[in-house]
């Protein structure tokens, strides 16, 4: 589950951290920030490649969010050489602009690569494995 250098293990640890400080905050800059260019990510099988198409399909997503908590947890991180692959276990609390709430477990399945010293996505498989919406009262 968890092979390779440490320095490399860690790197890729604060590039989740990134990933959900960007979502948190609705920052498409600090969350796009942690994509290789040529990048593919699949969104509940919704798919997309190129870090520009990425980020705007992203926004469009986050468009209707009033707020988001985002915690991540890497189960798995496996380094070999500049490449890596890895899972992330995802808890969520969305609250949309109308006030309804979502409340979601995801899984995300991602490759890795090392580009000019840092670590970036190269492709980010995104399924949701638990989701409750909670009655508006």
């Amino acid at each position: 589950m968890y092979n390779g250098p440490l320095e490399d293990r860690l790197a890729i640890r604060e590039l989740h951290e990134i990933y959900a400080d960007g979502v948190v905050r609705i920052d498409a800059e600090t969350w796009g920030s942690v994509w290789a260019e040529d990048a593919h990510w699949n969104l509940m099988g919704h798919t997309v490649d190129g870090k520009a198409a990425i980020v705007e399909m992203w926004k469009g997503a986050m468009g209707g969010l009033e707020a988001v908590s985002f915690q991540c947890v890497p189960c798995a991180i496996e380094v070999d050489g500049d490449r890596a692959t890895g899972r992330v276990q995802t808890q969520e609390i969305l609250k949309s602009k109308d006030g309804t709430t979502r409340h979601v477990g995801g899984l995300y399945e991602d490759k890795l690569a090392r580009i000019g010293g840092r670590w970036f996505y190269t492709s980010r498989v995104f399924r949701i494995v638990a989701e409750f919406q909670p009655k508006e009262g």
